[in-house]
């Protein structure tokens, strides 16, 4: 069978399925229901719920939570749990604690979004592509497992295996696979049976980049809230996707906001410093003006000057210098008539002077720049240059912010969740992944493997077991089990 064949049976086994739960009505409210807040991330908050001896539901099922006192209700998603408790990922807090919530499972709408995507997959062959996946056909038709098909985990076929017996073995295997994939720029997707496993899984391959010297921080990303707080020493609460999420956004959210600021700032000191400018220049103008006057008014005193000397020596003068004067019309008389002149000359400069450092004294203050306010602006000026101008900087601060989801988690290097939340999360829908590393494989049921495969294009890695590929019965055809 290939994988479009095996993609159109598990389909209707879905439908099947979820035909068979509407009829008996399994998705019954669940009540009273004590709960607890355990740990907030971002927008998405860790309960522990305590149900009534006797009921449970299945990880990865979505429910809705009708806290008591009126409260809205809320959604969420079962991560783990045993017997009458469960750890669940809600989207809004309800207080804590409370003892009279009741709990609504969907289970119908589990099956009916994981049909939905195996139709959608058989429906648009261009957007998911089936080759990787029509390798991991083979190994999903039958319920007794198949010959091995690569012990290595470096192998560079599409479909490798890493089959042994000692998880821990496994486990290191997948670890130096990331970090080799890693390495070579791949985008990873890791899905595990359950998220106990993939937080173990996530702590795993963290201690291991760690060791090898990589940014762990930086590519991994577990996409539900981590259950535990460490595993091998590495806290793996950081390496939530909604944690580093939160951390990027917000950390964005403050450089717009410094932004603003700068931009506020620079928008308000541009035309003070534009008035003072021009100020200056009328400053520059005046004192120009000024320094012509007083040139005038001194080249009239050196004249008054000279003309009191050669009358007080006028007398004493060498005849052929008064007939020299004379002939240039300089005598006594014309003498005393060009002092005269030059100092009307000079009183009128001084008026003009005295004019001149008035408005000198009014321009200085207002064309006056703080000490600091230049180097302030001019560092500004470069910030908003080196953004690509103002215009560009108001399309950025206008802009809306929201959180997108899609182009982020495809920004993670290695994203490490359960092949279920795979199938029936929307936003999986839309991203793309090199490498699919399948964990604990024969304990994840064929439909969400198939799920997952139908978004890598390179390769496929199963690790497991080989024994339990048998044991577990859920690679097991439907076709065989109706016969």
């Amino acid at each position: 069978m290939t994988a479009r064949d095996l993609l159109e049976t598990w389909a209707l086994r879905l439908e099947a399925e979820q035909t068979h739960i509407s009829s008996t009505a399994c998705d019954q409210p669940i009540t009273p229901v004590a709960g607890k807040l355990v740990h907030t991330t971002g927008s998405l908050h860790l309960y522990e719920l305590t149900f009534p001896q006797g009921s449970s539901i299945e990880h990865d099922t979505p429910f809705s939570i009708i806290p008591p006192d009126d409260m809205e209700p809320t959604e969420g998603v079962v991560l783990g749990g045993q017997g009458n408790m469960a750890l669940v990922q809600i989207f809004d807090a309800i207080g804590q604690p409370y003892t009279n919530a009741t709990v609504v499972p969907d289970r119908v709408g589990l099956l009916a979004t994981s049909a939905k995507r195996l139709r959608t997959m058989l429906a648009q062959p261009d957007t998911y592509r089936l080759g990787p996946a029509d390798r991991l056909a083979p190994l999903l038709n039958t319920a007794t497992g198949m010959e091995e098909l690569s012990i290595s985990g470096t192998g560079s076929s599409i479909l490798t295996t890493i089959w042994a017996d000692d998880l821990s073995v496994r486990r290191q295997r997948v670890a130096a696979l990331a970090i080799e994939l890693i390495r070579a720029n791949k985008h990873i997707l890791v899905v595990c049976p359950d998220h106990q496993a993939a937080d173990v899984l996530v702590g795993t391959i963290a201690r291991a980049m760690k060791a090898a010297g990589l940014m762990y921080k930086t590519w991994v990303s577990r996409y539900e809230i981590a259950l535990t707080q460490q595993v091998e020493g590495i806290g793996i609460q950081e390496l939530g996707f909604e944690a580093q999420m939160h951390q990027f956004y917000a950390k964005s959210r403050a450089e717009k906001a410094t932004l603003r600021r700068k931009y506020d700032r620079f928008r308000e000191l541009t035309p003070v410093l534009a008035y003072k400018g021009q100020k200056q220049k009328d400053l520059d103008e005046v004192r120009l003006l000024e320094w012509r006057l007083l040139t005038q008014v001194s080249d009239l005193q050196a004249k008054i000057k000279e003309a009191n000397a050669t009358l007080a020596e006028y007398e004493n003068l060498p005849l052929l210098k008064r007939l020299s004067m004379q002939v240039v019309g300089k005598n006594v008389e014309s003498l005393h008539q060009y002092i005269e002149l030059y100092e009307n000359q000079c009183a009128g400069l001084r008026g003009e002077l005295d004019i001149a450092k008035v408005r000198i004294d009014a321009l200085v203050p207002e064309a006056a720049v703080p000490k600091d306010m230049r180097p302030e602006f001019a560092e500004l000026k470069e910030e908003i240059v080196r953004l690509g101008g103002t215009k560009q900087i108001r399309e950025l601060l206008a802009a809306e912010e929201n959180t997108n989801r899609q182009a982020f988690i495809q920004n993670r290097r290695l994203v490490i969740t359960t092949a279920s939340r795979v199938l029936s999360d929307p936003l999986f829908s839309r991203v793309r992944f090199d490498v699919l590393i399948a964990d604990e494989a024969p304990w994840i049921a064929a439909a969400p493997l198939l799920g997952a495969a139908g978004l890598v294009h390179e390769k496929i890695v199963i690790s497991g077991n080989q024994r339990d590929i048998a044991s577990s019965g859920l690679w097991a055809s439907p076709e065989l089990e109706l016969r």
